[in-house]
């Protein structure tokens, strides 16, 4: 009876000296292999001369973008960071939809009705300090939308400017379920959190309108 109380105590001894060693061994909860991984940054960061802005990873851009909707004689040109593949894929957006910056230097005054072809009068915003000329237009041809709203930066020199082009078709030529409607909201929230980054070097002026 000794002998079996004796070896009981030895082994709930092994046992608490275990659960001791395991629980002060470093990583010892997680099994080798399963360690977390730093978490990389979502987003990364485009440059020029004359600006900076944060983009997010999954968005590509594009340097040879040019716009020739106003003049096309007179092409502007400027850097486009089309919509992510994942937000587009089985909704009525384009995938053609995108946010460019462009730049018109020779512009006398900055405003956001000069990069769109549209007879539209430009209004004033002023958004986390920073001045925009805004100007928006809007089409639709064979079942399809467009819109375009674009942020000029007030007094920039060169006139820098933000533009949202979003084509979508019109839900209702899809058959029930087939489609799902895209998601306004979390586009135009992505396109905005792109713009406020957007950066003048100080090497471009900027005058209070």
């Amino acid at each position: 009876m000794l002998k079996y109380f004796v070896w009981a105590g030895v082994i709930v001894l092994l046992v608490v000296a275990g659960v001791f060693v395991w629980k002060t061994l470093p990583n010892a909860s997680k099994p080798a292999g399963q360690q977390s991984a730093p978490q990389q940054a979502a987003t990364s960061t485009y440059a020029t001369t004359t600006f900076s802005l944060v983009y997010p990873r999954d968005l590509t851009a594009d340097e040879s973008h040019v716009y020739d909707k106003v003049n096309p004689k007179k092409p502007i040109y400027g850097v486009k960071f089309a919509v992510a593949t994942a937000m587009a894929t089985g909704t009525n957006l384009s995938s053609d939809t995108y946010l460019s910056v462009e730049q018109l230097p020779r512009a006398k005054k900055c405003t956001g009705d000069i990069y769109l072809a549209a007879n539209v009068k430009p209004s004033a915003l002023t958004e986390n300090g920073v001045g925009y000329s805004v100007a928006t237009s809007s089409g639709a041809a064979a079942g399809n939308l467009y819109e375009e709203m674009v942020y000029a930066l007030s007094g920039s020199s060169p006139c820098t400017a933000v533009r949202y082009y979003i084509h979508s078709s019109n839900i209702g030529n899809y058959a029930t379920s087939t489609v799902r409607e895209f998601d306004r909201v979390a586009l135009l929230a992505g396109f905005d959190k792109i713009r406020q980054s957007l950066v003048l070097n100080p090497t471009v002026s900027t005058t209070t309108p």
